[in-house]
């Protein structure tokens, strides 16, 4: 039997591994690849990118797309931070087509207890939102003004585009939506008071 047709196997001896096992593994080495992730500012990852990081540290591999098995593993990954008290590391995974986190991103909402949000700009600014508490929880290096939520690059890039072709420039262009302001120390949004309704914490505006 060769390894394509295995579908995940461990490259030390070539033995077969469960399917749950593989996701269990990988999630793994999934969380400290994220935390390297958030040690740089505004720095993102593909989902691609993330799949072989997984696979090459883990030794387990499989030959299934990632688009059949990321999501399972980024899911686990958001269970885990919110069990940790880490601000959600899925964030700072995005499609490489468009530089979104997409409608995955819905499992960091669900563990936290906070409704969907359906508009995928509205979702793709929470997750800029979560991407600086990443920056700064894992200890990125900063701007002196302790950094700024921001898009994807390609996402960003995108909307740029987009602006120029509507005939507007970057000062008549209507300005981004403000991103929601993320509890620093529980890591969920903070309804319009900027007072957590978990632990108190009041955010100045």
């Amino acid at each position: 039997m060769t390894q394509q047709q295995r579908g995940y196997w461990r490259d030390s001896d070539g033995s077969p591994v469960a399917v749950s096992q593989a996701h269990i593994v990988w999630t793994r080495a999934a969380y400290p690849a994220l935390v390297d992730v958030a040690r740089r500012y505004h720095a993102v990852i593909t989902h691609a990118e993330l799949a072989e990081a997984v696979q090459q540290a883990s030794g387990v591999r499989t030959s299934i797309n990632q688009r059949h098995w990321i999501g399972k593993v980024l899911a686990l990954v958001a269970r885990e931070a919110h069990r940790r008290g880490d601000p959600p590391l899925t964030a700072l995974v995005v499609h490489a087509g468009d530089g979104m986190v997409g409608a995955a991103y819905q499992d960091v909402l669900a563990v936290a207890g906070q409704p969907p949000i359906p508009d995928e700009m509205d979702r793709e600014q929470h997750a800029a939102a979560a991407r600086l508490a990443c920056y700064r929880h894992f200890g990125a290096d900063l701007p002196a003004d302790g950094g700024i939520p921001a898009l994807a690059p390609r996402l960003k890039s995108a909307a740029t585009r987009k602006s120029a072709a509507t005939g507007k420039s970057a000062a008549t262009a209507a300005p981004a939506p403000r991103p929601p302001a993320i509890c620093p120390t529980c890591f969920l949004e903070l309804p319009a008071t900027r007072v957590c309704d978990s632990c108190g914490a009041t955010i100045a505006p």
